[in-house]
């Protein structure tokens, strides 16, 4: 920006990163001093004519990062300047509730209607999220506490003709969910489709994982053939809690029904990366190396796989039972599709080798790697690659 003979000229992309950057830093003194200097470097004219966004801009990141105070002071100091609305009243709103101070927010709510700025949907979703989302939940008073002052919400926004919509709910839910009322949740659910509100994937997916992590299988999966029939299309992290849930009980055998009715369905979406990792990880721990390889073969022929965790964890395995060779098939074959691999993965292996007196091995592994040396640069200098003295 100083070099004037420069022909790259900042504009307000280069601003908006600046301001972020240094607001993420804590200076953020500093960064409202750039939002005034915009317009020396853009031109007056241009600055102002997109001032009220530019502002927006400002009071939104600075209330991302936490530093609401410092963002009505300058709200402040401009509010009859700039045309205030809704949006940069639920920029001040959602501050608040971030910080935990919902009163503050509740507060500039009712400056807004003061001012005669008509609230929106967005607005009272985001009080709800504030009041709904980091309240502490327990002893159960507390709970109580927190759905009589969500349902207020409802009916506030009733009242100014607003019907509550699915993210309402969906936060609803999810206080649920934190409580550990499954039975509250299903109800809750059941209402919303009652007042033709249909949940989103997010609502089903969050309803699903609550109920999975409560060890209420059944009605999670009734919910997924809900979810299914209904026309919303599950996402891969729906199966996911699935998966997350049957690897906690160790279920083995509820975790390949799960995943096998996955393949052979084609109403239901194929396993992504994470889900083979999540099962990978569990028949690695259990030691069932049949169905880890059944697998890895799945994960190889969708294309989609393996990846660095994947390679890694099973490398771990082969070592820990001693079968170097595989091993250092596949580290190689890691090496050669372009995953560099941890410091421990290759530390383990080269002293496994070593103690197994296999220095032939060894030499030609350590030839290899040092011709893919180039692929990787300055990463692998760090990497011991001197003989072994035992």
């Amino acid at each position: 920006m100083d070099n004037q003979n420069s022909e790259l000229k900042p504009d307000f992309t280069t601003f908006f990163i600046l301001i972020r950057r240094l607001v993420s830093a804590g200076l953020t003194r500093t960064a409202i001093r750039a939002f005034y200097d915009m317009g020396i470097f853009l031109g007056n004219e241009i600055f102002q004519s997109r001032f009220s966004f530019c502002f927006c801009y400002l009071l939104d990141t600075l209330c991302k990062y936490g530093f609401v105070k410092v963002a009505v002071e300058v709200f402040n100091k401009e509010k009859y300047r700039v045309e205030a609305d809704a949006k940069l009243y639920i920029v001040l709103i959602y501050g608040w509730c971030k910080v935990e101070r919902i009163e503050m927010g509740k507060r500039f709510l009712g400056e807004m209607l003061e001012r005669r700025i008509e609230p929106n949907i967005v607005t009272y979703n985001v009080l709800l999220n504030g009041i709904c989302r980091r309240a502490s939940l327990h002893p159960e008073g507390r709970f109580e506490r927190v759905i009589k002052e969500a349902e207020k919400v409802f009916d506030e926004m009733r009242d100014r003709g607003l019907e509550p919509d699915v993210t309402s709910y969906s936060i609803l839910l999810h206080v649920y969910s934190r409580a550990h009322k499954p039975q509250l949740c299903l109800d809750k659910l059941g209402m919303m489709k009652e007042k033709g509100i249909w949940p989103s994937v997010a609502t089903y997916t969050s309803v699903v994982k609550y109920l999975s992590s409560c060890g209420t299988m059944e009605d999670a999966e009734e919910l997924l053939n809900e979810m299914v029939h209904s026309g919303v299309s599950p996402t891969a992290e729906t199966y996911n809690c699935f998966f997350k849930e049957y690897r906690g009980r160790n279920d083995v055998e509820g975790a390949m029904k799960f995943y096998r009715r996955m393949k052979e369905d084609d109403s239901l979406l194929s396993p992504n990366m994470h889900t083979y990792n999540i099962l990978l990880w569990m028949f690695l721990k259990l030691g069932k190396m049949g169905l880890a390889w059944e697998i890895w073969d799945d994960m190889n022929a969708s294309g989609i796989g393996p990846d660095l965790d994947a390679y890694t964890m099973l490398v771990h395995e082969l070592c820990d039972r001693r079968k170097w060779r595989q091993a250092c098939e596949l580290f190689m074959e890691m090496i050669e599709k372009g995953f560099l691999p941890k410091k421990v993965t290759f530390e383990t292996l080269y002293r496994g080798l070593i103690q197994a007196d296999m220095l032939k091995t060894w030499r030609r592994l350590k030839k290899k790697l040092e011709e893919e040396l180039i692929t990787f640069g300055s990463e692998f200098k760090e990497y011991h690659l001197k003989p072994y003295k035992r």
